[in-house]
């Protein structure tokens, strides 16, 4: 068992200690990342703050938030910041979304303009509570971006809108050059990692987003390591993502957000992620990103479509 599972109390009733949860792991020397000393750092957090907008950045506890704000990037968040799912690796808020913002998609295009960014990198909370899940709204920020920005690239890390093929479909209209939706674990951690989600639908919607969208747009996927996964789970898994042709794959470590969330099993060494690294390539993916600090949007600029 992890030693940031939770300790219990053994007696109950009015005498019992209370519930303690026990210190999350000491962090391995590979995960450690140094605090900003560049004022771009403030101005993208001020930027941020101007246009009233949401980043996974903050929202999810990314550890990366410090150097991407210091290098002018950043993972713009629409659709507000209350999900309507509650995954247990995740520290996005859970609660009844308020209505969709009608000007957010220009505050998006207008940040990306004044941040002078080249690859733009757009996601959005889980919004079941909607009939097409907030593909329109996707579809409007992508436009307004492009309209904004011309030239840049667009990529978008999508939920599985419950699989519904009209909803893929909007997205794929608006014709993001990077179609990304996270598988985020192997199969047997799915139904704890994010039970509300299938590692079949995920399959499902990437191998849509190949099959319907325009020829030049790029799919892609991310997982999670450190949740208990074995080392063949996770080629499973990997073979599975090329199986639904699924062309760019990042692999990072698992950091636990809160003690309320899954705890981390194993903290992955470098040395592995390089060698997933090297099997994906030979597996057929065009561009991998693996290593502990990698997440989806992670230096997403530097994947180069051939």
């Amino acid at each position: 068992m992890s030693s940031c599972a939770p300790v219990v109390p053994e007696k109950t009733g009015p005498e019992a200690a209370p519930v303690r949860l026990a210190p999350r792991p000491r962090l391995p020397e590979w995960l450690k990342v140094p605090l900003p000393s560049s004022s771009t750092f403030t101005r993208t957090r001020l930027l941020l703050e101007d246009l009233k907008l949401h980043t996974v950045c903050e929202s999810a506890r990314c550890p990366n938030h410090w150097e991407c704000w210091s290098r002018n990037t950043a993972t713009f968040m629409i659709a507000g910041d209350r999900c309507t799912r509650a995954c247990g690796f995740c520290a996005v808020d859970t609660a009844k979304p308020f209505a969709l913002e009608a000007d957010e998609p220009r505050r998006v295009a207008e940040a990306t303009r004044r941040l002078g960014l080249k690859h733009v990198v757009v996601t959005a909370v889980a919004r079941d509570d909607l009939a097409d899940g907030g593909a329109e709204h996707f579809r409007k920020t992508i436009e307004a971006i492009r309209a904004e920005n011309p030239g840049i690239v667009v990529e978008v890390l999508v939920p599985d809108f419950l699989d519904r093929d009209f909803a893929i479909d909007i997205v794929l209209d608006a014709a993001p050059d990077v179609f990304n939706h996270n598988l985020e674990t192997v199969r047997r951690l799915t139904p704890s990692v994010r039970h509300r989600a299938t590692y079949d639908r995920s399959l499902a919607v990437l191998a849509k987003a190949r099959q319907r969208g325009r020829s030049g747009t790029h799919t892609k996927s991310g997982m999670m390591l450190g949740l208990g996964e074995t080392d063949a789970e996770i080629r499973e898994s990997m073979a599975d993502l090329r199986g639904s042709k699924v062309d760019i794959l990042t692999l990072g470590q698992y950091l636990q957000p809160t003690p309320k969330h899954l705890p981390v099993v194993d903290f992955v060494p470098p040395a592995r992620f390089d060698e997933y690294a090297r099997l994906g390539r030979e597996m057929g993916f065009v561009h991998v990103a693996s290593g502990p600090l990698v997440r989806s949007s992670y230096h997403a600029d530097e994947f180069r479509a051939k």
